[in-house]
């Protein structure tokens, strides 16, 4: 049982919104909380994910660490 007095006021319904459009409640301190990015509208999570290599970062990588041959990444 927490102290009384000294915790901030639970709100075991708040409301989360994203874009302005209701996406979950959870518990929280604050009774709304707006999110810019959730689970569901994230690259990673949606399988939407791209990795941009503009400077062949990704590749020098996985050649540095055995990954890939040097022959693939001439392909």
């Amino acid at each position: 049982m927490p102290k009384p007095g000294i915790h901030p006021e639970w709100y075991p319904e708040a409301e989360v919104y994203c874009n302005g459009e209701l996406v979950t409640t959870v518990g929280s301190t604050q009774p709304r909380l707006n999110v810019d990015v959730w689970s569901g509208n994230h690259p990673f999570y949606t399988g939407n994910q791209k990795i941009l290599d503009t400077e062949g970062r990704v590749e020098r990588f996985l050649r540095k660490y055995g990954m890939i041959d040097d022959k693939q990444s001439e392909k």
